[in-house]
This record gives C-alpha cells, sequence and structure tokens, in this order.
C-alpha cells in the first residue's frame, strides 16, 4: 500500500512521543552565543551583521513605542527562518507546515497588538472599523466589514505561512518521485527533472525566508496601526 504525500506533514512520534518539543529547540543550538571577549569569531560577526540589518530594516516604519518589540521579533523572525530552512534537510520535518502552530503563533502576536492599541490609544484604534466621511446608510455595514476583516488577520497569517511551506514540500516531493521513476526508463528526461529539482530547491530555500521575513513583516505592520 502506496503511503500519501501528505505522511511526510504529520508529526513525527518516536516511541509514542512527539517530538515537536526537539524541533523547537534545536535550532536554537545553532546560533553561537556572544562571547565576553573583544574579538569574536566571523560566524558571530556574520550572525550579528544579519541581525542588526534586519531590525534596522523592520522597525524603520514604527513608531518609537514600536521599538520594544525588537527582540521579540528579531527572535521570531530567526526562530521561523530556521525551522523552514532545517525542515528542507532529508530526514526532517518541518513543524511550520502544521497550521495549529502558526495560529499558536500568529493569534496570540495580533491579539498583542490590538489589545495595546485599545490600551493606549483606544479611539484610534476604534476609528479604524469605521473610515472618515463614510455615508451613514454604509456605516452598519463597514463596521461589519472591517471587523472581520480585523479578524481574520491572524488567519491569513497562520494560512499563508502553512499553504506556501506545504506547496513547497509537495511539488519537491512529486517531482523527485518522477526523477526516481524516470531514470530507468527515460534517464534523459530524469536528469533534466533533477536540474528542475535542483532549481525548486533553491526557490524553496528563498520562499523558506521570504515567507519567515513577510510573518514578521506583517506583525510589525499591525504594531504600527495600534502604536
Amino acid at each position: 500500500m502506496a503511503m500519501s504525500f501528505f505522511d511526510q506533514f504529520q508529526s513525527p512520534v518516536l516511541m509514542g512521543m512527539p517530538l515537536m518539543v526537539l524541533a523547537f529547540t534545536f535550532p536554537w543550538i545553532l546560533f553561537p552565543t556572544s562571547s565576553p571577549r573583544w574579538l569574536g569569531n566571523r560566524l558571530l560577526a556574520l550572525q550579528n551583521w544579519f541581525i542588526g540589518q534586519f531590525t534596522q530594516q523592520l522597525l524603520l516604519p514604527l513608531n518609537q513605542g514600536g521599538h520594544k518589540w525588537a527582540v521579540l521579533f528579531t527572535s521570531l523572525m530567526l526562530f521561523l527562518i530556521s525551522l523552514n530552512m532545517l525542515g528542507l534537510l532529508p530526514y526532517t520535518f518541518t513543524p511550520t507546515t502544521q497550521l495549529s502552530l502558526n495560529m499558536g503563533l500568529a493569534v496570540p502576536l495580533w491579539l498583542a497588538t490590538v489589545i495595546i492599541g485599545l490600551r493606549n490609544q483606544p479611539t484610534i484604534a476604534l476609528g479604524h472599523l469605521l473610515p472618515e466621511g463614510t455615508p451613514t446608510p454604509l456605516i452598519p455595514v463597514l463596521i461589519i466589514i472591517e471587523t472581520i476583516s480585523l479578524f481574520i488577520r491572524p488567519l491569513a497569517l497562520g494560512v499563508r505561512l502553512t499553504a506556501n511551506l506545504t506547496a513547497g514540500h509537495l511539488l519537491i516531493q512529486l517531482i523527485a518521485t518522477a526523477a526516481f521513476v524516470l531514470m530507468p526508463l527515460m534517464p534523459t528526461v530524469a536528469i533534466l527533472t533533477a536540474v528542475l529539482l535542483l532549481l525548486l530547491t533553491l526557490l524553496e530555500i528563498a520562499v523558506a525566508m521570504i515567507q519567515a521575513y513577510v510573518f514578521v513583516l506583517l506583525l510589525s505592520l499591525y504594531l504600527q496601526e495600534n502604536v
């Protein structure tokens, strides 16, 4: 009986114990920690440069009050990139292909931005539900539409990350299976398929990094509206 292509997205279990905790903690082992020495190594310098550049670009459109989220956003960015990239290795599992995990990250962070807006500037936060100059007959309809769009934001965050990673992984597995099947039958076509698989893998690496950046960038834009 052939296994389903979607079996690769099941949470791995070893001796009845889920390995999600191991998948969450392992990425942090790969990042070098800061050293008290005056001179660090090249890897630490490259990591600090990347974090500095990302934080600068992320906080550029934010007000001064949103800069308090810099550490959280940077840590989330590194965490998502690590999970997405490690999931591309053979015999590994990508936790961010699980919608439950992505929603678990998106909903609390989105809710925190909404609560901050309601606490600091309730008039402006509620004013987003009704654009200025709206005709009186359209006021109830627009309030309903804007409220629905507000609550759809965390769903869009989680579904976007899940759908992009799942689609890329499925396409890689389908093309890899086709290359193995065509190898004894049509070697030339199999080689071309393998080249296509290599290009798709490079594209998926870019998608893994871009989707992590988009996830954090959208959160920063939601925060910008409420600070």
